[in-house]
């Protein structure tokens, strides 16, 4: 496993790359933003806006919306809302788990600091519990149910409510490196991105019921998918996730500081609706030897806020460290014990990556522990 050597992102992420001098396509692309015309690519965004403003009628929907209630899903709706003069009907999927006081609080403060009406959707609960045991068992994929819909209800509700113009935020495997890293402002083929798909629905409904348990499970079909205008807002302007969360603070959005401090995690701002769904985001780290703090320290050497080498000691002191609460809150969900849950965990971890000492306790392997390179 070798590490890029300007940030502290490794080789074993699924879909990224490294050019001849170790450094990853997110650093890349990042460093590619100095090439951009960000004042065309806004008038861009203008005339994108211009086209559907009003197509519904004065007073109907000109766009939707995917939203969390989290700090993006707050920048998405003041941009859209405040500074394009749209009338954005926002659209959310729920992941059943018990939300933070910050996620609650969230949700109903982006309707009102804004002014929006928000559908959403509680998918079927028994399909979910018996899927999430399968999909997590096996692949390792413990919200893949939950990561599908978040992919394909805002399409079957874009199609429904005659919305053509479908606002997502950044292109994840363009920003931060994986699989199909394209600039691109459209969003058409996020749904095939791996995280809510490659996984037989065929296969799922012989754990969880029928295709009558899984309403929006699937995706439209690809000529109404092709009817539709989804974007990147991320294309249009310089996305950064801390500047988000300024923007979105100033609207009424609660972090986490005042209620939890997570300890696989280096920032209190993203990903706080629920604890339970971080274990999805936590996987990442037996399967690929990184998770959510290395993602964030990474970003941060981008955005000139820390060094390299602060870096490295934030993801060595907290990308193993999966917070006691998520677990918790996981195993009472799905009706596991703790147990249960870490011999499910104890099989996904990558060997060639791994090693286990005599206590029982996963490490990164002695050769792979002192391959962050300093950069020049």
């Amino acid at each position: 496993m070798k590490y890029c050597v300007k940030c502290v992102m490794p080789d074993s992420r699924p879909g990224i790359t490294f050019n001849e001098e170790g450094v990853c396509s997110a650093c890349q692309c990042y460093e590619n933003r100095k090439n951009i015309n960000w004042e065309t690519r806004w008038e861009e965004f203008k005339v994108l806006c211009d086209r559907y403003r009003g197509m519904n009628g004065p007073n109907g929907y000109d766009c939707m919306i995917a939203v969390s209630g989290g700090k993006d899903s707050h920048f998405q709706t003041y941009i859209m809302k405040v500074v394009m003069g749209m009338n954005p009907l926002l659209v959310t999927v729920e992941d059943n788990f018990e939300m933070t006081e910050a996620g609650k609080h969230n949700l109903k403060n982006i309707s009102e600091a804004f002014g929006c009406d928000v559908i959403s959707m509680k998918p079927n609960i028994k399909a979910q519990k018996a899927i999430m045991k399968y999909t997590f068992s096996k692949y390792g994929k413990p919200t893949y149910f939950i990561d599908r819909y978040i992919y394909t209800y805002p399409l079957h509700m874009a199609l429904k409510f005659n919305t053509p113009l479908l606002v997502y935020g950044e292109n994840v495997g363009y920003e931060y490196g994986g699989a199909g890293a394209v600039e691109t402002y459209s969003a058409r083929d996020q749904i095939y991105n791996g995280v809510g798909y490659g996984i037989p629905t065929e296969e799922l409904i012989r754990e969880g019921g029928t295709m009558k348990d899984l309403n929006f499970f699937e995706p439209p079909t690809k000529d109404e998918i092709a009817s539709l205008d989804p974007i990147y807002m991320s294309y249009f302007l310089e996305w950064n996730s801390f500047k988000n969360y300024e923007i979105a603070k100033r609207y009424g959005f609660h972090d986490l500081t005042h209620e939890w401090r997570r300890t696989h995690h280096v920032e209190q701002m993203d990903q706080i609706d629920s604890r339970a769904y971080l274990v999805h985001s936590w996987m990442k780290y037996p399967k690929f030897g990184h998770a959510s703090a290395t993602d964030y320290a990474a970003r941060m050497i981008r955005y000139g806020m820390i060094t390299r080498e602060e870096a490295i000691k934030m993801v060595k002191e907290h990308d193993h460290a999966l917070d006691p609460l998520c677990v918790r809150d996981f195993c009472d969900f799905l009706g596991y014990s703790e147990k249960d849950f870490w011999d499910i965990v104890d099989k996904q971890y990558n060997r060639e990556l791994f090693e286990k000492d005599a206590n029982g306790r996963w490490s990164l392997k002695e050769n792979l522990k002192g391959m962050f390179v300093k950069s020049e």
